[in-house]
């Protein structure tokens, strides 16, 4: 196999199963050029593992280069609005921007926020799961993966039930992050930029709102940080409930998927001490985030290849949660009792998940929940996959209870 021509993230094929092109990637070497997408692809474990954590890389180059400089197009100014949003949020600022932030905002978004939480996710799972149970069955995706992640943001952020944007949460997620797949149409982008409009301008007035009535929620807790401008904040909010909702909804229904067609529906643990660990192998053996790139901005070596400043390098997250070399033999084996599971989908370094211990809670939650509510779950139908690659994930999954 050319591994490197058979990765094609334009492949429902490939995008069904890449993990046979990712062993191949891996068996070749450390570091490949893949000219359609202009990318270093990175496969290993060891190398994306090092990567995210070396500074010679960024999520962006703008706080250093301009992009003439580092050999890039501006982006087209129709799109501003997107690039607004997307470029004042953690996930995208490097250097002191991101640390000046990331820290100002951890002081809202604790641990003690997100266990506070613990009752209200526990209660949505119950209600949902109870839902689909009551119906005998349905579209898992629409009547409990996407509704759960979606209220609990609106519940931490404070969107009153009341507030007809709320019902808005879902789509303009999912417009916005359209534009995170690989070489997004012109379609995608006017609507992104339409969502980013939109999203935007209710959250300023949710702002204004908590400016003259602050409440025991997240915006409000965020407001309340002076050094922290309204476009920070905005910005924070939306990455919020994009990372959070998509990784949640796309493990609980390919993690759903994944133990229904290797009939492990069954060993689903009870104990969450237990399930917690089931929770983490899902997110390592079909991570719902295949792709985490970033630019070059020194000269960086991978295996003897120098990869010059202005690449962008692919790191693989699926590719380097089945690599051999750290999960040994069993990489490609589903093991819900695996101990020892580094996996990266929430990433490392600077730019770890902020939110990693919310999307574990709600995932234990509803997973919990379907386990005991609905002990023989089987598949009524072959699910249908969204067409995209960077987030893999799925239009339906209908099921029997």
């Amino acid at each position: 196999m050319d591994a490197v021509a058979a990765f094609d993230p334009s492949s429902p094929d490939f995008v069904a199963d890449p993990y046979p092109v990712y062993a191949a990637l891996r068996e070749a070497g450390r570091a490949h050029w893949c000219g359609p997408t202009r990318q270093w692809l990175v496969p290993h474990h060891a190398d994306v593992s090092a990567l995210l954590r070396d500074r010679r890389l960024g999520r962006t180059y703008t706080h250093r280069f301009g992009h003439a400089e580092f050999g890039r197009e501006a982006p087209d100014p129709l799109h501003e609005p997107f690039h607004t949003l997307n470029d004042h949020g953690l996930l995208d600022l490097e250097g002191a921007d991101h640390a000046r932030i990331r820290r100002l905002v951890s002081k809202a978004f604790t641990p003690r926020t997100v266990e506070r939480l613990a009752p209200t996710v526990r209660g949505l799972a119950a209600r949902l799961v109870d839902g689909l149970v009551g119906a005998g069955g349905g579209d898992l995706q629409a009547l409990v993966a996407e509704p759960l992640p979606v209220a609990v943001i609106a519940e931490m952020l404070g969107v009153p039930e009341g507030d007809e944007e709320r019902a808005m949460l879902r789509p303009w997620s999912a417009a916005i992050c359209g534009m995170f797949e690989l070489n997004p149409s012109e379609e995608t982008a006017r609507l992104a930029v339409r969502a980013s409009i939109e999203f935007s301008g209710y959250l300023r007035e949710l702002i204004a709102r908590r400016r003259a009535e602050p409440g025991d929620d997240l915006v409000s807790a965020l407001v309340a940080v002076e050094e922290l401008t309204e476009q920070e904040v905005v910005s924070t909010c939306v990455l919020l409930l994009n990372a959070g909702h998509e990784a949640t909804v796309n493990t609980t229904v390919g993690g759903v998927w994944t133990l229904l067609r290797h009939g492990a529906w069954g060993d689903v643990p009870a104990d969450p001490g237990k399930l917690s660990t089931a929770v983490d192998e899902l997110l390592r053996y079909d991570t719902p985030l295949q792709m985490f790139e970033r630019w070059v901005l020194d000269d960086i070596e991978i295996g003897g290849t120098v990869i010059p400043r202005g690449s962008e390098v692919a790191l693989l997250f699926g590719s380097a949660n089945r690599d051999p070399a750290r999960f040994g033999p069993t990489a490609d084996v589903l093991d819900l009792a695996r101990a020892d599971n580094p996996h990266v989908t929430f990433g490392a370094g600077v730019h770890y998940c902020l939110g990693a211990p919310l999307a574990r809670l709600e995932l234990a939650a509803v997973f919990g929940e379907l386990r005991r509510r609905a002990p023989g779950l089987r598949l009524a139908a072959d699910p249908v996959r969204r067409p995209g690659y960077v987030i893999r994930g799925f239009e339906s999954l209908l099921v029997e209870v």
